[in-house]
């Protein structure tokens, strides 16, 4: 029982303009209308015109006082256009721009791009223009406002006020600043650049970088895309689109605003405010994007990105003929977080054996000044073998004894023979030009300076290991992921915010933990002298006294307190020290915690989270203790997380490597530690009320992890639900998981896929038969293609925003163990109401209701998540199927562009 995907490309039997979203029709238009097209001299309205003309496609001037516009007939109103309009420049007023999105609405224009000025960056006047524009577009398209325009090479569009026209290349640039795209055009003309797409964003009122991203990952003249950013906008958006593109195609960032005295000149530009700039990092590896420091490096990537092999670590091999640039690179190298790799004692033999006896026998390998082609070659050979290395770099001075355009011909040969990138420098400028040009034509990246070329190595492995982390399949989690225990904190935090506090007492923070399998202290309260000292006999000896109160929690070393109370005597002397401390002090007293004085050689760490004005709930994890502000030792991270994505945090903190064992000192259960962020971050995902939350000190040690300390700290209760920072990353969609049973009695748990599943889908897939493969892939695809990692990564790990698969999952009454014996899958068509279905049913478990009931699943699902229509190919001669969809309430009519039958239904909400 299957069904087949389509092509996200092929929306079958639909006209084109349907098919077509209004983004990718405004992107690639037929016409274009120009409100605000001019003859005056220097004019955006005349300098837009001018450019129009090199369309091809249909040129609307729409200028109610003239007959034409440079000899092209004009019109008054948009309405008056005799054909219809794909795209709409507006150059006007600010202050008319709302009244002219009316009119193309009603016009039935497809998109917008406004070129005007004045709105929110010029404060509230500006911002309330915008709000017009939103309520008056329709189902409109808009980009800007406040922005260049954009050209697509390709078609001859160039729909800016910039005065040359972008040369055709690969390469989309996106960029929120006008002024920086007319400097980017200028110089990409004298360098002979060209661009698949130039798009200008502006304040970023509808379409944003998730939208063009998404339209760049099915352009094919695109092959990488650079972003200027500002601000990010809608943050889920953003990455949910980037981590799509980022497998397929390099997505490099340079982010202004990463300093304080920045963020407030972008404010002041886009009237957004920047986020933490570590923030922003995290959010960058989470996505597989590459972030890049300057202009130069944006292109320099995309250059090196497109022609070489991605570096899978670190350690870089330097050959030089020079020891002076040999240091230079290795200084950047490091300082960039790169490693200078350790040859092995092989490559070291085999290279003394082969140069001058004064070589550094090291690396950098300097080869001498005298160097010539067959030595560099012969080094290059034995370097690259070395398992030790990850990439090469070649530098190359122009001394007396140095041929450069030998050497580069030389290098030439490596092209296709490694897996591992090259890199050259050629230093100097006409005595080495010739060599440049032989490298960079065969694919070889060339720097000016040695440093620059060991900087964009960092940067190559830097992407690699995003792009890595993005889908290594995590442990299997072996946490219960019933409801029970968000039951318990909603009810904790309801009874917070019903008493107008916002601040949980220690005792109340500490239940949170527990309920989500995190270890504390256990910490009792006592509101009288005589339960202190009897519950600190329970707890046993030595305990800490805190002060517990309504309004404040914190620890009580004032008045004298002592922190390690041995006898009855001192617990009441630090009782009644704590009363006197603090009866002067706002907020009812009502007692004090106890819990029992921990002791032991575990590290202190922290586990916190907060929220960031871009992308909602960040997660913290690093070195605590009193000294956490000044060690600075931590990792951000988005929620929620799953083990890999917890490790490659921990890993990132300098605390790991003791964490791991030092010094004779046993290592920490990592997977223990592991698990509680994963879990930390379930908590921060599930419960959009807290605000921040602080687990500091969390004791690590070889036997114990546990918590001694919690805060947790709510949004007022004045803030609206709806208000309340949203995830960046949609958490698990924990509502669609459900019970069921077959016709046979036997049980099932009907959830939608986690990356954890990969194993479970090969197995699953194992069981198929030929004619399953043949219904659901239209074909007899070999199982060893359907299980591939590389495939079966990005069908566990869904982007919930953008697809939910269903597995249906029984326990082996053999084994014991999970299996999966179905999986229904919905895909989201990217800038269209529309969803796509896939079916495969185990042969053991079809013609038991299970398909039925899983596309019943996924129709309600679809009406949950807005979706408007469904649709779904099925071969003709599956009538199993079609039965199946034709009694779920789907209308099945045979596709001739497909050979295929297609089922349809359309969803109301």
């Amino acid at each position: 029982m299957s069904t087949q995907l389509r092509n996200p490309a092929n929306l079958v039997s639909l006209p084109l303009d349907v098919r077509r979203s209004r983004l990718e029709m405004m992107l690639n238009p037929r016409s274009v209308a120009l409100i605000g097209a001019s003859e005056a001299p220097n004019s955006v309205g005349q300098t837009i015109m001018q450019n129009l003309l090199s369309l091809d496609g249909t040129v609307y001037p729409i200028n109610p006082k003239r007959e034409t516009v440079f000899g092209v007939k004009a019109f008054p109103k948009i309405s008056e256009a005799p054909g219809p309009v794909d795209l709409a420049m507006i150059a006007t007023a600010a202050a008319t721009v709302p009244n002219i999105i009316s009119e193309c609405a009603a016009a039935g224009v497809k998109g917008a791009v406004v070129i005007s000025a004045g709105f929110k960056e010029i404060g509230a006047a500006g911002v309330e223009l915008e709000h017009e524009i939103q309520e008056r577009r329709g189902d409109m398209r808009i980009i800007g406002p406040n922005c260049l325009g954009i050209m697509i090479p390709s078609i001859g569009l160039n729909a800016t006020f910039a005065k040359k026209m972008a040369k055709e290349g690969n390469v989309a640039f996106i960029s929120q600043s006008g002024a920086l795209c007319t400097s980017v055009l200028d110089w990409s003309i004298r360098q002979n650049v060209g661009f698949s797409a130039f798009l200008s964003t502006g304040s970023m009122l509808d379409v944003g970088w998730g939208d063009l991203i998404d339209y760049l990952a099915y352009d094919f003249h695109t092959r990488s895309i650079l972003i200027y950013m500002e601000s990010v906008g809608e943050a889920r958006s953003f990455l949910s689109a980037a981590r799509e593109v980022a497998l397929r195609k390099p997505i490099i960032v340079i982010k202004a605003g990463c300093t304080e005295a920045a963020a407030k000149a972008v404010a002041s530009h886009t009237g957004t405010l920047t986020g933490d700039d570590a923030v922003l990092e995290a959010a960058f590896r989470r996505a597989g994007v590459l972030r890049v420091k300057t202009i130069e490096d944006l292109f320099s990537m995309a250059e090196v990105l497109g022609k070489q092999p991605r570096a899978r670590g670190p350690r870089l091999a330097v050959i030089t003929n020079a020891g002076g640039p040999g240091v230079l690179a290795t200084d950047m190298l490091v300082a960039e977080g790169g490693q200078i790799a350790q040859l092995s004692q092989d490559s070291l033999q085999k290279l003394s054996a082969m140069l001058p006896a004064a070589w550094s026998h090291n690396n950098p390998v300097d080869i001498l000044g005298d160097a010539g082609a067959d030595r560099y070659i012969k080094a290059i050979e034995v370097v690259t073998a070395d398992p030790n290395i990850d990439g090469v770099l070649a530098i190359v001075t122009p001394q007396a004894m140095t041929d450069p355009t030998a050497i580069a011909k030389g290098l030439a040969s490596f092209k296709n023979l490694s897996e591992k990138p090259m890199l050259a420098s050629w230093m100097g400028a006409t005595d080495v030009a010739e060599g440049e040009a032989i490298l960079n034509s065969c694919g070889i990246p060339t720097f000016k300076f040695p440093d620059a070329a060991a900087r964009a190595f960092c940067y190559m492995w830097r992407y690699s290991e995003n792009l890595r982390a993005l889908y290594e399949t995590p442990a299997l989690s072996r946490w219960d992921q019933g409801v029970s225990r968000r039951i318990l904190v909603e009810k904790i935090i309801r009874d917070a915010i019903e008493s107008q506090r916002s601040i949980l007492t220690e005792v109340e923070s500490k239940e949170i933990l527990d309920a989500y399998g995190i270890p504390k202290v256990q910490t009792l309260v006592a509101r009288t002298e005589d339960e202190a000292v009897r519950l600190s006999a329970e707890l046993g000896r030595p305990v800490v006294l805190k002060l517990y109160s309504e309004v404040i929690t914190h620890k009580t070393d004032v008045g004298g307190v002592k922190l390690n109370l041995q006898t009855e005597t001192e617990i009441l002397e630090a009782y009644r020290a704590i009363q006197a401390a603090v009866q002067d002090k706002p907020g009812a007293f009502l007692g004090v915690t106890v819990e029992p004085m921990i002791r032991g050689d575990g590290y202190e760490l922290i586990l916190g989270s907060s929220i960031d004005a871009q992308f909602g709930p960040v997660l913290l994890f690093g070195s605590g203790g009193q000294l956490v502000e000044v060690m600075k030792d931590y990792c951000l991270g988005l929620p929620p997380l799953n083990s890999t994505l917890a490790r490659r945090i921990m890993e990132k903190t300098h605390i790991y490597s003791a964490l791991k064992g030092v010094r004779g000192r046993p290592p920490v259960d990592l997977e223990r530690l592991e698990r509680v962020l994963v879990q930390f971050s379930l908590l921060v995902a599930e419960h959009p009320w807290i605000k921040e939350i602080d687990v500091n000190p969390l004791v690590a040690s070889t036997d114990q992890l546990l918590a001694l300390d919690a805060r947790v700290v709510l949004h007022e209760a004045t803030v609206k639900e709806a208000d309340l920072p949203r995830l960046a990353i949609r958490p698990y969609p924990q509502e669609y998981v459900s019970s069921w049973q077959l016709k046979d009695g036997t049980a099932l748990t009907l959830r939608p896929i986690r990356p954890e599943d990969e194993p479970l889908m090969v197995k699953f897939h194992g069981a198929l038969s030929e004619q399953t493969v043949l219904y659901r892939y239209f074909g007899l695809t070999k199982l060893e293609q359907r299980v591939a990692h590389e495939r079966l990564r990005r069908i566990c790990f869904n982007d919930y925003d953008r697809e939910i698969a269903l597995v249906a999952i029984r326990q082996n009454p053999e084994t014991q163990t999970d299996e999966i014996i179905g999986v229904a899958r919905l895909i989201k068509t990217h800038g269209t109401d529309e969803a796509e279905f896939a079916i495969v049913i185990s042969d053991e478990f079809q013609g038991y209701g299970l398909g039925t009931h899983l596309l019943k699943l996924s129709v309600n699902i679809g009406r949950q998540e807005k979706i408007g229509r469904i649709t779904a190919l099925i071969l003709p001669e599956n009538y199993v199927m079609q039965r199946v969809f034709r009694k779920v309430g789907f209308e099945v009519e045979y596709d001739r562009f497909n050979d295929a039958m297609r089922a349809e239904i359309k969803l109301t909400a």
